[in-house]
């Protein structure tokens, strides 16, 4: 069932294949009211007694009498264009040369999607669209950049609108790579503070006074470097939104500052007596798990009680059921925009759906961004996929990375110090590759802290 209780976007499907019609309504009738005609009198008949304009059209060029022609479909555009010309039209259709495709945009199509066409990649066309013309995509119509139709993405929508214009703190939860600073962005962006500034700030990227300070500003003098009298991020916040990012790996003392702040609105720049007040409105992201830190004494228990006033959860990818293949047509149209993109044949389809993607939307994204790099309108094969898949796990879970470790075994050669040292200085390249050389961030992404990432880089290279 779905979980827009709002008013639907109107679409206007018109096909004169009543098997392609009957399963485009079925799909697409969770999210939008489907009117239908099947030929050009019954489409205009239909259009001139719709009060209100349909938010979108669907349109096949090859109507009867006349299939195999696009004189019919085009007719159809022409009309809705007259009557309802903020209604934004598509065009489904086999005719897809670029004369036909020329000419439906000129008498006002804004989109052409070529038959057959997969369920997910119309869906995903139709929703740009209503984002294009800045119309009602029901109640998440002022969400960006969280795409996919599972229950999992559509409870996380939900949850950003219901707490959105909340003055409370909330804690934003998740894997890394989920989406966690997206969530904290529609937070601003759906909320009354959404044309004050939204600023984030990684707290795992700077330590002791430097971090203070950016946090909370500093005048000249204060500590060796300050030569300039400096806002904090509080301070530049104003009456907007501050993400505060990695907030576990907050130092003790400042956590105990900073609950100040979300207690009484107070903070002090560094190497000032004046107290001053915040307005800003705090969310805070993490991918740790916040109750060890807690029991170990790294973290303090009445911050988390402040900071998770509102808790948002962000799903993995590999708990959003279908997501990924949205996600793949998502970020294949934005890669279009500056690259050739490509094409995955039917083995490579079907491994992409199975994976699990470990390295979550971020890792995604990466891939289709390297694979666009390497193969611009090439079709890419499972073989080629798997190599750009660092989690490497086909549907059964098991790494399909055994074969090359069992013939390193057998090699007279061997020695399992040697292979480590390799594995970890890979490891390692690819982490900092994948961050720009953060080491906060390639740290994370390995799943130990910054000063052992440090010691290892030193002895890998032998520094020590």
């Amino acid at each position: 069932m779905s979980l827009n209780s709002e008013k639907k976007p109107t679409l206007l499907l018109v096909d004169d294949d009543a098997i392609i019609a009957d399963s485009l309504e079925y799909v697409l009738s969770e999210e939008y009211d489907v009117e239908r005609a099947s030929d050009r009198p019954s489409s205009f008949e239909l259009i001139d007694r719709m009060v209100d304009s349909p938010t979108l059209a669907l349109v096949d060029l090859g109507l009867p009498p006349n299939t195999h022609r696009p004189d019919e479909g085009l007719a159809v555009i022409r009309k809705i264009s007259q009557m309802h010309p903020s209604t934004r039209v598509l065009v489904l259709s086999g005719q897809d040369n670029k004369k036909h495709v020329f000419q439906a945009k000129e008498d006002g199509a804004v989109d052409f999607i070529s038959k057959p066409c997969d369920i997910a990649e119309i869906k995903v066309r139709l929703k740009k669209q209503i984002i294009a013309g800045g119309g009602d995509a029901g109640e998440h119509a002022d969400i960006e950049g969280i795409i996919g139709s599972s229950e999992e993405i559509e409870l996380l929508r939900m949850q950003i609108r219901q707490i959105a214009d909340s003055p409370y703190p909330v804690l934003i939860e998740g894997e890394s790579g989920s989406g966690k600073e997206v969530t904290a962005r529609n937070l601003h962006r759906c909320s009354s503070r959404k044309l004050e500034p939204f600023l984030t700030l990684n707290c795992a990227a700077f330590n002791g006074e430097l971090l203070e300070s950016q946090l909370f500003g500093h005048v000249k003098g204060s500590f060796t470097g300050a030569t300039d009298t400096k806002k904090g991020f509080f301070e530049e916040a104003g009456t907007g939104t501050l993400l505060l990012d990695e907030v576990a790996d907050l130092p003790l003392d400042l956590q105990a500052k900073l609950l100040r702040v979300l207690e009484n609105g107070e903070y002090y720049r560094l190497g000032e007596t004046q107290p001053r007040h915040s307005s800003a409105r705090v969310l805070a992201a993490t991918n740790k798990d916040i109750f060890a830190a807690i029991k170990a004494g790294q973290f303090r228990e009445d911050l988390y009680h402040r900071l998770s006033v509102l808790t948002v959860r962000v799903p993995s990818l590999k708990e959003r059921s279908g997501d990924a293949h949205e996600l793949l047509l998502y970020f294949m149209q934005q890669v279009a925009e500056q690259l050739a993109t490509f094409q995955l044949d039917d083995e490579a389809l079907k491994l992409w759906n199975s994976y699990t993607f470990p390295g979550n939307v971020r890792e995604l994204r990466n891939i289709i961004i390297r694979l666009s790099s390497k193969y611009p309108g090439q079709t890419v094969k499972s073989e080629v996929l798997k190599r750009e898949m660092s989690g490497l796990q086909g549907t059964n879970g098991a790494t399909t990375g055994e074969g090359w470790l069992n013939e390193a075994l057998q090699d007279a050669d061997f020695e399992l110090d040697r292979l480590l040292k390799m594995v970890e200085k890979k490891a390692i390249d690819l982490a900092m590759r994948e961050h720009q050389g953060n080491v906060s961030k390639a740290a994370e992404m390995l799943g130990i802290n910054r000063t052992t990432l440090y010691g290892r880089m030193d002895r890998l290279e032998g520094r020590e």
